[in-house]
């Protein structure tokens, strides 16, 4: 039979099955943590200057597996892929993309930006 409720049942199936077809393509990356210590940010230079200007007040530290601290507080993070999420906290919706092992670089606009965050080396 069809008609309406036939109608009604096709849509309601469609909204229940959706969800498992249309992930999004950030919760498909894998779950990861970043290396613990402190990142240090800063804002390229110039070749007339210093190689990188300081910017403290960017700064954080990775506490363990999903906590970071910065100087206006404590929050948690998320890793999936390249993308680093703070999740809560003082840098809460903050994003960051994973360069290298040891580098991020702030997102702004949807792009990375200039800023960059480098874990220091003991």
């Amino acid at each position: 039979t069809s008609g309406p409720r036939n109608g009604v049942a096709t849509l309601l199936a469609s909204l229940v099955l959706a969800p498992m077809f249309t992930v999004p393509a950030l919760a498909q990356s894998k779950i990861a943590t970043l290396d613990r210590g402190q990142y240090v940010c800063e804002l390229p230079g110039s070749a007339a200057s210093h190689a990188g200007i300081a910017q403290p007040e960017e700064n954080f530290r990775i506490e363990s597996a999903s906590q970071y601290s910065a100087p206006e507080g404590d929050g948690t993070y998320l890793r999936r892929g390249d993308r680093v999420v703070m999740t809560s906290g003082p840098r809460n919706g903050v994003v960051y993309v994973l360069v290298g092992r040891n580098f991020l670089r702030k997102i702004e606009g949807g792009e990375p930006g200039r800023l960059r965050c480098i874990r220091q080396s003991r």
